[in-house]
């Protein structure tokens, strides 16, 4: 029986390092990368912004090249494939993920709805008195999962898979809601004639797809030509790329994220390193920065930044938490497996890191450059709350699960 056990254990060894890693598991562990560089690039952002160099750091951002300025090629252009990849995501998890049933997306799409709406509340609740900032009732509805799972990864093996899992789902149905407000109350004018344009690229895209075109240079080309008709369109453009992405083919191999029969796949695990390690670090750079000459504390008693900051910090973990456990109360679902419930409100503290989707919304419901300081002041306050406050109950939580977990 000896000789047998060690002739199979390397078999199992060798079987588990061929076996290709799960699209999950790989979209976590990248994520988990980048959200650390994404922290690392919002941090090089305000030395720089109050550094000698600030003004240059500014005058860069702001200088035209054709017909848009650095800032905007940046949150435009560059921020699409970060858009492109957020779509690919989500349909990967509606079509061969854990968003594939109606059970696995019953406590994702219940914690990020609530944990929308709550913040947004309380977000016109505080500013809806001063006039014009009503318009920013979104920005601390969105949760930044690269920077959330960063800050998750830095506690390892003391967090449950199971919370990550949630943490990612409940992000990735959060992300559908901001697409769908950015695309709905964030666009003033339209053209009629390049919406058009766009309707009709899409469509032969979508007819390339039932065709079973799977070579996917036809579809880049066409996204390119998708995102100049939107961006002439009047609708934001960077919601091109989760046009785009819909109508990508997929086929459903689970625990194949590179899989040659999957053009979703294949693209996703393409785009990810990009987007994760140099796509979202630039528009983090470039946005997080904010000069706080003339600024205070009591700047975050303003309207605005104690908007954002308390919608982040209290909306998101009163939406989030007591939604699961309103849920799990009245037996709609079951919290995650193997997860305490001091657990799951520190996985909610988190889900108030709103940095990348915060700031791009902010710079879209606001023109004036005052309030979109205020905006990053608030964004930036809200989201290091949750994360320190998040990883401190994480941490805190963990000692006796881990106990636990470990007698199982």
């Amino acid at each position: 029986m000896r000789k047998d056990h060690g002739q199979t254990a390397p078999v199992r060894t060798l079987v588990r390092k061929l076996r290709p890693p799960s699209a999950i598991r790989s979209f976590l562990h990248s994520e988990a990368a980048g959200g650390i560089i994404l922290m690392a690039a919002a941090v090089l952002a305000m030395i720089v912004a109050n550094s000698p160099v600030g003004p240059q750091y500014f005058a860069v951002l702001h200088h035209p090249v054709g017909p848009l300025s650095v800032l905007h090629w940046i949150d435009d252009a560059l921020m699409s494939l970060f858009f492109l990849l957020v779509g690919l995501e989500i349909k990967r998890e509606l079509v061969d993920g854990h968003l594939s049933t109606w059970a696995d997306r019953t406590l994702p799409t219940v914690a990020a709805i609530s944990g929308m709406a709550v913040p947004a509340l309380l977000y016109l609740v505080i500013a809806i008195r001063e006039p014009g900032l009503a318009r920013g009732w979104a920005i601390p509805s969105a949760t930044d999962i690269a920077f959330a799972i960063g800050v998750m990864a830095l506690l390892g093996r003391r967090v449950p898979a199971s919370l990550k899992l949630f943490l990612t789902t409940v992000a990735i149905v959060d992300d559908m809601g901001a697409v769908a407000v950015i695309a709905l109350a964030y666009t003033h004018q339209i053209s009629g004639v390049a919406l058009l344009a766009a309707a009709m690229i899409l469509g032969i895209l979508f007819v390339l797809n039932r065709l079973g075109v799977t070579r996917l240079w036809p579809y880049l080309a066409g996204a390119s030509l998708l995102w100049l008709a939107v961006w002439m369109s009047g609708i934001h453009a960077t919601i091109a790329g989760v046009l785009a992405a819909s109508v990508i083919p997929v086929r459903c191999s689970p625990g194949a994220p590179d899989a040659r029969d999957s053009p979703l796949h294949r693209l996703e695990h393409a785009l990810q390193p990009w987007v994760a390690f140099v796509v979202v670090p630039i528009f983090g750079f470039a946005n997080a920065g904010v000069s706080l000459a003339g600024f205070g504390a009591s700047t975050l008693l303003l309207p605005l930044p104690l908007g954002v900051a308390a919608g982040l910090f209290l909306g998101k973990q009163v939406g989030v938490f007591g939604a699961v456990w309103l849920s799990s109360r009245i037996g709609w679902t079951r919290r995650p497996a193997g997860a305490s419930w001091p657990q799951v409100y520190g996985t909610a503290l988190l889900c108030g890191i709103g940095f990348t989707m915060s700031l791009f919304i902010g710079g879209l419901a606001f023109d004036d450059p005052m309030l979109v300081d205020e905006v990053k002041i608030g964004v930036l306050a809200g989201s290091i709350l949750s994360a320190v406050a998040g990883y401190g109950v994480l941490r805190l939580s963990a000692t006796g699960s881990g106990a636990t977990a470990r007698h199982r």
